[in-house]
């Protein structure tokens, strides 16, 4: 009997255009060992978005939080599984406080390719995409998901992220204290931004607005800020 697919047309209006159906028994135990999978449970279904859409969703619903776009992830998958598995059993496992391995699930999607200013990439979004949710179900969808494009970094011969970065912390290996200090320093142009990934030219249509780049960035240096007054 075949399975039946992810409603994914529903999701992509909600601006979660990402998503892909692993069955837990495929995956590696180092993903899973986290989890603490219950019985019954079967599958993982990881969301994200690219482009801009769901930044466009989550301002027309007007969150007042201080995690908009996570609040507005959440109370999607609420509905999500209301609608369509209203019996079902989920829990979501990210956002929360799961030790999830995002990063190594977007590689098995094909959608995550390493970059050298840090942000997967892919040939088709560039580097504007993110995970927004991990959800462990007791579902039965179609293993698989949204295509991701192969790694434009490894044909790119130009580089323009690389001169970009102030901090030379752009390249392999990536400098990470590099680049937290620039971004802490004041009057750094890289606080609510990265300049080498604006420099990168792939996916540019679907560059984020300058609204979600502050909104993004902002956590991240209010993270960075925090970390080195506990250092």
């Amino acid at each position: 009997m075949s399975r039946p697919t992810l409603p994914a047309a529903w999701l992509d209006a909600a601006g979660l255009n990402r998503h892909y159906v692993f069955d837990l028994a495929a995956l590696p135990d180092t993903l899973t060992a986290a989890l603490a999978i219950a019985p019954g449970e079967r599958q993982l279904i990881l969301l994200g978005h690219a482009g801009r859409r769901l930044w466009e969703c989550v301002q027309a619903a007007g969150s007042s939080g201080d995690h908009p776009i996570d609040d507005y992830t959440v109370a999607t998958v609420e509905r999500f599984f209301a609608r369509f598995l209203p019996h079902s059993r989920y829990r979501i496992v990210y956002p929360g406080g799961a030790a999830i391995g995002l990063q190594s699930l977007g590689s098995l999607a094909g959608w995550h390719h390493p970059s050298p200013f840090m942000v997967g990439v892919d040939a088709v979004w560039g580097s504007w995409h993110a995970y927004r949710a991990a959800i462990v179900a007791d579902s039965a969808f179609q293993p698989g998901g949204s295509a991701g494009g192969d790694s434009p970094c490894a044909e790119c011969t130009s580089r323009p992220c690389l001169a970009a970065c102030p901090a030379g912390a752009a390249g392999e290996p990536f400098q990470l204290a590099a680049c937290s200090a620039e971004r802490l320093r004041p009057g750094s142009p890289c606080a609510h931004r990265c300049l080498s990934r604006l420099a990168c030219p792939v996916g540019s249509a679907h560059r984020y607005t300058e609204t979600q780049l502050r909104h993004s960035y902002g956590h991240s240096l209010t993270m960075l800020e925090k970390w080195s007054v506990m250092r």
